[in-house]
């Protein structure tokens, strides 16, 4: 009888995991269990619809440090598969990739389908079966009875599997599953959200983007920088996406309630912004405050600040004082806001929690509680920021459990 390898889940993971199979062991029967009536539908709406498929870093050592939980443990495994090799692995298959300003990484058609269409191609070529709509109901391990796993998939009908794997993602029922088992499961959490700021001081600014920000949640060790976007019901961007993730956890236990400051300009030294405008005022004394924007920031930003600050627009720089400046100084580097709230950020949904790392031998994906059980993706206690960088993860611990399953 040949090997009979059953993966739950027909997403990113678990078809990367069954061509990985399917290819290194061409006798085998690899079977996906898809709960839904599509499969990949995430990487259908990833990045825009343009599937951000992984990021241009290439050293395992500096990967690791976009992981809020994972990060450490999976220093192994990126050596064994990491971003170079999972774009070989699509370029072997005809999908040119490229890289963009920010480190992203996306198909050169921009178009999340010239993905799907290779993983699925490369499934069917290898032989991989997909059944639709199937849900898994039950897992029974092997005992001295049965030496196969079997799985329930509803209506009296059973699976049976030498080689069982994971990859269903941020699924409770099948947490739960894994539980009784004997696995450990992190409780979950939403990371990857926006703040929701009801504070009527920006609702004009909805849809400005400020390039470069640092956003701190005071009282923590929590302090991000990059791109900030205002928007209808608060913020976002990556900035604020990076906050969420690595502070999902205590996010969720402050009920999504707590404050934030906002650095517009991203210079930490408050004296360095003091003499920078001192240094405008100089050089421009006879010209307008609003004609001369520090720090290039934007038009409608800059005004806003100037209203926050009770400068009017029309005053000239010569004729500002230390008193004017050091509350430009001020709210350029300290500009409180009260959240109370987060809005799920859709195309990246990501959960922190999941099986715990201590459950899974890492190096092999295997289960340390049962034998020939393996784990793949989101499923795991494992997740990134936005960027490219949870693909990744799915592609490296897919290809791992595949090979060694």
């Amino acid at each position: 009888m040949p090997l009979k390898i059953v993966i739950a889940g027909g997403g990113a993971a678990g078809f990367f995991a069954a061509i990985t199979c399917a290819e290194n062991n061409p006798k085998a029967e690899v079977v996906i269990l898809e709960r839904g009536k599509k499969v990949l539908e995430k990487v259908k709406i990833s990045g825009g619809g343009r599937c951000n498929l992984t990021h241009a870093c290439f050293d395992p050592k500096e990967l690791i440090n976009f992981y809020p939980r994972g990060s450490k443990a999976l220093l192994g495994p990126f050596h064994q598969f990491c971003s170079g090799d999972t774009v070989d692995w699509f370029e072997k298959r005809g999908v040119e990739t490229k890289i963009e300003e920010d480190g992203r990484m996306f198909p050169i058609t921009d178009d999340s389908q010239t993905i799907i269409d290779c993983l699925m191609e490369s499934a069917k070529a290898a032989g991989v079966k997909i059944l639709m709509q199937t849900r898994v109901e039950k897992i029974i391990p092997p005992d001295l009875s049965i030496e196969k796993w079997q799985i329930d998939i509803g209506s009296n009908e059973l699976l049976q599997a030498d080689k069982l794997m994971i990859a269903t993602g941020s699924n409770p029922k099948i947490w739960q599953l894994l539980e009784n088992l004997g696995h450990t499961i992190i409780k979950p959490v939403p990371s990857l959200f926006t703040f929701n700021i009801k504070d009527p001081r920006i609702e004009g600014l909805a849809g400005l983007a400020v390039k470069n920000a640092t956003v701190t949640i005071p009282n923590s060790k929590l302090q991000a920088s990059g791109p900030l976007l205002i928007t209808h019901w608060g913020m976002s961007g990556p900035v604020i996406l990076k906050l969420s993730a690595f502070g999902a956890r205590m996010l969720a236990d402050k009920n999504y309630e707590f404050s934030i400051q906002v650095n517009w300009v991203n210079e930490k030294n408050n004296t360095i912004v003091f003499d920078h405008l001192t240094s405008l005022s100089s050089e421009h004394h006879k010209k307008m405050v609003s004609n001369i924007r520090p720090y290039n920031l934007q038009e409608r930003l800059w005004l806003y600040l100037l209203e926050r600050c009770d400068i009017s627009p029309e005053k000239r720089w010569g004729d500002l004082g230390n008193k004017s400046l050091n509350k430009l100084v001020n709210i350029f580097t300290n500009d409180i806001y009260q959240v109370k709230g987060k809005t799920t950020f859709k195309e990246e949904f990501v959960t922190c929690g999941g099986v715990s790392l201590s459950s899974i031998d890492l190096a092999t994906m295997q289960s340390k509680v049962c034998k020939n059980l393996y784990f793949a993706g989101e499923v795991m206690d494992i997740d990134a920021i936005t960027g490219g960088y949870n693909f990744q993860a799915a592609w490296t611990t897919a290809f791992i459990a595949g090979k060694l399953a």
